[in-house]
Formats: C-alpha cells, structure tokens, sequence
C-alpha cells in the first residue's frame, strides 16, 4: 500500500498560513508528497520555505495562477488537481496549508487506509473537523461549520476536486467548466477515517487576516473586489467554545509565539463594525443551541458532500 500526500500553496507565509507546519505533519504518513506551487505576488518565499523543509519525500510542481480564468473560487480546486493527478499512491491525503494532522491519529490513519484498501466500493474518507477561531483555545461547534469533510480519496481518475476545493467529487467526461458545478458529478462512497483535521485557518493576528480576505475577495468575485479595509473582527469569543485537548506537537512553536491576545475581544465588550458572521446570526445560534444540548452535538440538515457508509 502507498499512501500520497498533496496540496497546493500560493504567497502562504505572507498570509501567515502554516503551511510548513501542515506539510510536515503529514511526512510520518505519506510516501511522497505533492506540492503544487503558484506563482505569488512579489515577495513570496513559499517555494524557498518549501524547499527547506528538505525532506525527499517532497515533490514540488511550478504552475500559473488563472484566477481570472477560475472565478467562484474554482482556481483553487484547479490547482488541488494538478497535485492530485501527480500523486501515484492508492491512498491520496489532502491537507490545506491552513490545516495539520495530529500525531495521535498518524498510526490510526495508516491503518484504516490498510483496512479499507480493498473494499472499492469505498472511495474515500471523511475527517472530523476542528476549526478553530481566533486563537488557539477557541473552536467552533455551531451548525454553520462543516463538522466532517472528505480528506483521503482513492486514487481514481474520475475523482476531482470540487467548487473551491473544500471537497471532492466523481466527475466523469470531466471539463474545467466542471469544478463549479452540481450536474454531471456525483458524490463519494466515504467511511469515517478515525482522524482529525486541525483547521488553523482563523487563528492569524488581524492583520493577516484582513490581508487574507482581501485575497479571498479577489479569488471569489476578481481584482475589482472589494478590499477590506477595516482591522478584522473575530468577534466574542467567549461565545465560542473553549477547546481543552491537545493541539499537533508541530504546532506548538508557533501557538507559543502567538502575541495578538491583547487585539481579540474576550468579554464581549468590543463593538461590532462588521455584519454578522453565519455562526453569530439567531437562526445558526438557535439550531446549533439545539444540537448541542439535545443532540450531543450531531448536527441534522446540514448539507453532506458525501454518501456514508458506517464500516467498523
């Protein structure tokens, strides 16, 4: 068995991204590793970064970035395919730069990938999801966050990247026109993999994150979007649950260099010069209050981009 790790990454230290970090926690894993790397704005050192990590499991692809090509977001599914068609395992892991793999769950990984390896009915597999928010003893819960997604996939050749590269889809007769839509695909036969995605895409000082949605602006709706211009507001944390395990050993230098505490709001104190986020509005609040209290957190309704299979 052999199992490949892939992703894609663009002007990621200049977005404070821990993409080095999510690379690495995957090593232990994988038997190779597939970085697609875009041309990013001046300044950009990711290849270099990359570069030294200097492991021989890494193998990097040069592309371009067509974001006026792939509007909605869909660039960034093209570019997880061109790493996803370089891998050559059974077994293809897919990390963005902003999450990171626990060292808990490499040996339980590993060994549901061996276990499933010959039930072909099975296409993939989904993660548990933590989504962290703010800082690093944040998370959130509420049923406007996904609580699982698909992270391993079979190494088929009709199985694409989907929409904005959240998830993954079978998509035969594919066409680029496809990342984006909903007919002519279908959704994956996934078992649970027994492992977590540490999703740090939300901790960054406000800065950064500011930067970072101004980028995602310009990805979603062109270079006419938008900027923000306005210091980024996470909002009361203490409405956000307070997360008490553990976090990836390879990311504890960087949780212990986090120096922006004193720029978040703890005591709901601070006022809000943004619209509501879909986890603040009464609606999610209400429905999420409903899951966890009644439900043991199951979430009911939401969208699956998957079709699930309950395998010991």
């Amino acid at each position: 068995m052999k199992i490949s790790g892939f992703t894609f990454c663009r002007n990621a230290p200049m977005l404070a991204y821990p993409f080095i970090e999510s690379i690495q926690s995957a090593l232990p894993l994988v038997d190779e590793f597939i970085v697609a790397v875009a041309q990013g704005d001046k300044g950009d050192t990711t290849l270099q970064d990359i570069e030294a990590i200097g492991s021989d499991k890494i193998k990097i692809v040069d592309t371009d970035w067509k974001a006026d090509e792939f509007r909605g977001g869909t660039e960034y599914a093209r570019q997880t395919d061109i790493a996803r068609f370089e891998c050559t395992g059974d077994w293809l892991l897919y990390l963005q730069a902003d999450e990171v793999l626990h060292e808990a769950d490499i040996p339980i990984l590993h060994k549901r990938c061996s276990d499933l390896l010959h039930n072909h009915h099975i296409e993939g597999m989904i993660m548990q999801y933590f989504h962290f928010w703010g800082d690093y003893n944040h998370y959130h819960t509420s049923h406007a966050w996904y609580p699982y997604e698909i992270r391993v996939i079979r190494n088929h050749p009709d199985i694409h990247s989907w929409m904005d590269a959240q998830s993954f889809r079978k998509i035969p007769d594919f066409n680029p026109l496809m990342y984006g839509e909903h007919q002519g695909t279908h959704k994956l036969h996934v078992a649970d993999s027994g492992a977590r995605i540490f999703h740090y895409g939300y901790v960054r000082p406000p800065d950064y994150m500011q930067r970072k949605n101004t980028s995602m602006r310009e990805q979603y709706h062109g270079a006419t979007a938008k900027p923000a211009t306005e210091m980024y507001q996470y909002g009361n944390l203490s409405k956000i649950p307070e997360y008490k395990g553990s976090h990836p050993a390879i990311m504890q230098k960087r949780i212990s260099e986090m120096d922006w505490t004193y720029l978040l709001n703890y005591d709901g104190k601070e006022i809000l010069r943004r619209p509501l986020l879909k986890h603040e509005k009464l609606k999610y609040r209400i429905i999420s209050g409903i899951e966890q209290k009644l439900l043991c957190g199951r979430h009911v309704g939401a969208f699956k981009n998957y079709i699930f299979h309950n395998i010991p």
